[in-house]
């Protein structure tokens, strides 16, 4: 692997600072990235920018704040935070910043010139290399990358024994991100960890290329239809919005309180067309001809109609075809992120939610998150939002990684961050997945290497966000060949199978655990741990499910079949706006982070017991009585939803 970060305890003689404190090497890389090379030695006197991540506190009692919001049998259901609160809860210590700056203050750098942060997580200073090799125990090189661009680095650095819980990291040292030069730079420093989940190097850029064409998170197309022969009646073969709500029993819906939307998310330079949404709604909706979601334009994301095709427009078209017309007139807020030329990730439109993400624990990672401004041509300009965007209370994302595309420290961030929008109110929803047991298009772990293959064998293939224990991931489900809406459905078995499985990162939650265990030792799948992370004590998914196959959408002026959880996370989201509009009106707030309630309440959902998700050479898991890693809990039954909900504060 490229970066080994090691807190180590054993004392390194060679590199202590201080006659006082007993200093330990805090990071240390293994070897250097792939096409970087060790130049030359730098002139002492050259400025680093230097900056010290300071440790965040509280985030062990994060899920502990969550619960005490989120636990239907909790006496604070629903008195959710607001921003200052949270950021006030977690920003590092007093003890932690004193400690800090008392070290720095022993070495002679006066604290007239240590700068915070506005997210009051990071302590910045300027500093020559020589003060800094004296002040680490340690020694900086130019590096140069084979296209030419230098960076400066080290290969290890100490810190007093005692800062160890205090201190995250410190740049520019073992992370390649701080530029050779005098002048003084004001760009955040970045993490680069470039060990995946599975221990073997990570693939860069696999953030930004969730909106690419050829995604395998991107729904999945079928066969254009003759719209004049779409009926109700033909549920099994035609799914349109009042199928859904024949099917999870739900009315459409007839007010929009202001303090009500739902949001989707988009990721350049996939996009809708206002034709496609007009000739739907022509179709399913007709009151709403002519009208647009409403636009929060992140990193300079818009609507782009220059390149079209189902690849750029089935996604969006899709989502918001759906979400629209089941939540009328209910508003819809469409996050659009990114420019078409470096796109964005999940971590570029968390920042434009909160801005306090946009530099907590080092901030985005260069390798896997877009920059902005965009220097390339056509590319944004602006500067990187930073905050300034709300959150909607349902948020819905028909996009995913696999768990092993990217590191764990970069997974716990973000799912920290989904853990914090929980504590605000925020219901956060995401797809499974449409390869079963396999990963994005339909990859698998070699057990050996550790690197994806062709599905056809090794390791089941987790995806993430889903495996995140504060997101609600949604499984897919189908009406069965000649069957009606009235009938059970089964787990999707046709063109796509239903994402399902367990962590190699995440533990066990509390809420879910009960389900979970149930689940092993009731219905034990026929595989070991040569399959997948059968220990009992990690994050299982999905939580939930939704009709994921033969949605009618109009792409490109004409209709087509779609499948895909790109299609149940939407739906399932449609759902919940419809719940929270009926809390507005008898003057509750939103219902928040949703899992501890449904997994305390499952009778609140329509069981699903049959099908199975297929996947890495094998059947893959099976839908059974009560929670599986199928299909979850089952699909919505609104009518109990909204009971429940209305029950609870």
């Amino acid at each position: 692997m490229y970066v080994s970060i090691l807190l180590i305890t054993t004392l390194a003689a060679s590199v202590i600072a201080s006659p006082v404190l007993r200093h330990v090497v805090h990071e240390k890389r293994g070897r250097l990235p792939v096409d970087w090379f060790k130049r030359s030695r730098p002139e002492g006197h050259l400025i680093l920018p230097m900056r010290v991540a300071l440790t965040q506190s509280n985030l062990h009692r994060g899920e502990e704040f969550l619960m005490d919001v989120a636990d239907p049998s909790s006496p604070n259901f629903g008195r959710h935070w607001n921003a200052k609160q949270v950021a006030e809860m977690f920003a590092p210590s007093k003890e932690t910043v004193n400690a800090v700056k008392d070290w720095l203050a022993h070495s002679d750098i006066a604290s007239d010139r240590i700068s915070t942060s506005q997210g009051l997580n990071w302590l910045n200073f300027n500093i020559t290399i020589s003060k800094a090799e004296k002040l680490l125990g340690t020694q900086y090189h130019v590096y140069q990358h084979a296209t030419g661009q230098p960076h400066i680095a080290c290969e290890s650095y100490s810190i007093p024994e005692s800062l160890r819980e205090h201190v995250d990291f410190i740049t520019p040292t073992v992370h390649f991100d701080a530029k050779v030069g005098p002048r003084r730079s004001t760009k955040p420093q970045k993490r680069a960890d470039l060990t995946a989940a599975v221990g073997t190097p990570i693939r860069p850029f696999s953030g930004t290329q969730i909106g690419r064409p050829g995604s395998g998170s991107l729904p999945k197309p079928g066969p254009q239809i003759n719209i004049e022969d779409v009926e109700l009646q033909q549920c099994n073969r035609y799914i349109t919005p009042n199928c859904l709500r024949a099917l999870y029993k739900f009315p459409p819906g007839t007010s929009a309180n202001a303090q009500n939307s739902f949001g989707i998310v988009e990721y350049s330079p996939q996009s809708y067309l206002q034709g496609d949404l007009d000739l739907f709604f022509q179709k399913f909706s007709t009151a709403q001809v002519g009208t647009s979601p409403r636009l929060a334009s992140i990193d300079g994301g818009m609507p782009q109609t220059t390149q079209q095709g189902f690849q750029f427009n089935g996604e969006s078209d899709l989502d918001l075809e759906y979400a629209m017309a089941l939540v009328y007139p209910q508003t819809v807020t469409l996050y659009q992120v990114g420019d078409d030329i470096a796109s964005g990730s999940f971590n570029n439109f968390l920042d434009a939610i909160d801005a306090s993400y946009c530099t907590e624990n080092g901030g985005d990672d260069p390798f896997q998150d877009a920059t902005y401004p965009d220097s390339s041509p056509g590319g944004y300009m602006g500067p990187k939002n930073c905050g300034g965007f709300a959150a909607t209370n349902v948020i819905s994302t028909s996009y995913g990684y696999n768990e092993a595309d990217l590191t764990v420290f970069y997974e716990r961030r973000q799912c920290n961050e989904y853990m914090k929008l929980g504590l605000q109110g925020v219901s956060v929803i995401y797809s499974s997945g449409d390869f079963g047991v396999a990963g994005n298009k339909n990859q698998c772990i070699d057990p050996n290497t550790g690197r994806l293959n062709n599905g056809s064998s090794g390791l089941f293939n987790p995806a993430f966000p889903s495996t995140c224990p504060y997101v609600t991931a949604v499984g897919a489900t189908q009406i069965n060949p000649g069957a009606s809406v009235s009938d059970p459905e089964i787990a999707c078995q046709q063109t796509i199978f239903s994402g399902g499985g367990f962590s190699n990162v995440f533990n066990l939650p509390d809420y879910q655990g009960a389900a979970v265990i149930s689940f092993l030792k009731d219905h034990p799948p026929p595989y070991g741990a040569e399959r997948f992370n059968n220990s009992g004590r990690s994050r299982a998914y999905p939580d939930v499910a939704a009709n994921g196959a033969n949605y009618v959408v109009a792409v490109d002026g004409k209709y087509s079949l779609i499948y895909g959880t790109s299609a149940s996370a939407p739906t399932f989201g449609s759902v919940i706006t419809l719940v929270n509009e009926q809390r507005y009106a008898t003057g509750k707030g939103p219902v928040g982070f949703l899992n501890p309630t449904l997994y305390a309440n499952p009778a609140a959902l329509f069981d699903i017991t049959s099908g199975g998700n297929r996947g890495c050479g094998t059947a893959g898991f099976t839908a059974t009585q009560g929670w599986d890693p199928v299909t979850g809990l089952g699909t919505p039954n609104y009518p109990a939803l909204k009971d429940l909900f209305l029950g609870l504060p």
